[in-house]
């Protein structure tokens, strides 16, 4: 008797084959050697994108040189391509620090940094391939701790720019040529409202002092200008009048210049007629001796 379990299932009255066709067997095998190749071609390429470098690692060691940026081959499943960023990036920063007068004061500044292109595998090795926040950062910080730590309050506010300058240089000295730092902005300097309310009351009254000096000095110089005027004015009334004396015909000169064509009444000025005369109208005179 034939054994019932080698019959096909019956379902309906009706014989269902279940065995595959040889053509569907034929696709199922070519789709998985084309996903088998697939995959081994993506497991042996990369591609560095542009701005980045890459750091080639093989059974955990990292190659002395970076790969440049394009597309390239690995060995599969072995060979392991890292990027590591080259470009130009931003990072914001807070440094709490403090002044000359034991001011608290918390600075807020924008790092602007780069990795050069020869320090990229030292980069990875040192500082897992992101060097801010393990490099950058707490040497910015210290630097910024001692340049605020040889000014006072009010002038880390008013000094800006030296305080931006001298934090740079610092930075760089410390990080060395690792990395570039390329510029160190300051967005805000933020300090106590005490504090601020000081530093505001101590630079009016600088404005009102330079105000008043400027006033002093000015009335100074207007005095002085005044003097100076006056004893012109002296000096040359007394020389005019001593060159009057010496020369009393030019007096009679001037006075025959001016003569109006009236009889003039001359009374000496005094008995020896050595000083000029006193001219006056004849006509005043005559209306005088009117009874």
């Amino acid at each position: 008797m034939p054994n019932p379990s080698s019959r096909p299932p019956n379902w309906g009255g009706q014989n269902v084959n279940l065995q595959m066709p040889p053509y569907l067997l034929k696709v199922i095998a070519v789709a998985v050697v084309v996903f088998v190749l697939v995959i081994i071609g993506a497991a042996s390429s990369y591609i560095i994108e542009p701005g980045t470098r890459g750091v080639k690692i093989t059974l955990g060691k990292a190659e002395d040189k970076f790969l440049p940026e394009g597309f390239g081959f690995r060995t599969p499943f072995i060979t392991q391509i890292v990027p590591v960023l080259i470009k130009q990036r931003t990072v914001t920063l807070h440094a709490d620090c403090f002044s000359s007068d034991l001011q608290q004061v918390t600075v807020e500044v924008c790092v602007l940094y780069q990795v050069p292109e020869s320090s990229v595998v030292q980069i990875f090795r040192q500082y897992s391939g992101d060097p801010f926040d393990s490099l950058i950062a707490p040497r910015v910080q210290e630097a910024l701790k001692e340049v605020t730590a040889a000014l006072t309050a009010d002038l880390i506010v008013k000094r800006r720019d030296e305080v931006k300058t001298n934090a740079i240089a610092a930075s760089r000295l410390k990080i060395g040529e690792i990395l570039d730092v390329k510029d160190i902005v300051i967005r805000n300097i933020h300090l106590s409202k005490e504090l601020e309310t000081a530093i505001e009351k101590k630079m009016v009254a600088e404005q009102e002092a330079a105000q008043a000096r400027f006033t002093q000095v000015q009335t100074q110089v207007e005095a002085e200008t005044a003097v100076i005027r006056a004893e012109g004015e002296a000096k040359a009334i007394r020389v005019r009048g001593e060159a009057l004396k010496l020369n009393p015909a030019f007096i009679r000169l001037q006075i025959v210049e001016k003569w109006n064509g009236k009889s003039p009444l001359v009374v000496p000025a005094d008995p020896n007629n050595s000083g000029p005369n006193l001219l006056l109208p004849l006509g005043s005179m005559n209306g005088l001796q009117k009874p």
